[in-house]
């Protein structure tokens, strides 16, 4: 799992700009994953990250690279609480949700659509998403959008931007450890 893959997809997090990104990676042996993933907590611990695997399967990765801070305000907003509650979670506890969520990759067929709370969505947006069936969102960009359009677009073109300077920083020689902010 390379330094450019992490900064494609995951800038905004590492910018604490949100509370995590997805990405999938290929891997040959699992152990050489796992000494991957410890070398990236042990990198970016420090700054409030945490990288961990939420699914295994034919030689790839889906990795899940998160503030945790930053979740556990997240799933205290009253509607996410609902909405994971609904689905068998703990909201007391944010790190036995993170462990429920990979228990839902992998045992569901579909992907858990409550995913979007862990990356920082908005609530009414995943809601949304949920009652409507992915259907009749205002706009698209890092997630469809149900609620205040305007503010998502705003988000997305900060993300965007984000990434674009990372990628930037990074071609010049910047690494992920003086890319990663506090936090």
């Amino acid at each position: 799992m390379s330094d450019e893959l992490i900064i494609r997809h995951c800038s905004p997090t590492l910018a604490g700009l949100k509370t995590g990104n997805i990405f999938s990676c290929s891997y040959v042996d699992s152990e050489e994953l796992r000494d991957q993933l410890r070398k990236w907590n042990l990198l970016l611990g420090d700054k409030g990250l945490r990288i961990l695997p939420l699914r295994r399967e034919n030689g790839r990765a889906l990795i899940y690279l998160y503030r945790p801070k930053r979740l556990c305000n997240d799933l205290h907003n009253r509607m996410a609480c609902k909405l994971l509650r609904e689905r068998g979670y703990c909201v007391d506890a944010p790190a036995r949700c993170v462990m429920r969520l990979i228990e839902r990759i992998r045992e569901e067929v579909s992907f858990p659509h409550e995913i979007g709370l862990f990356l920082g969505y908005p609530p009414e947006d995943v809601s949304g998403f949920i009652e409507n069936h992915a259907e009749k969102c205002k706009c698209v960009g890092c997630w469809k959008v149900y609620g205040d359009a305007d503010a998502a677009q705003r988000v997305f073109q900060k993300y965007r931007k984000c990434t674009r300077v990372y990628c930037a920083q990074h071609a010049k020689g910047a690494s992920i450890e003086r890319l990663a902010v506090a936090g």
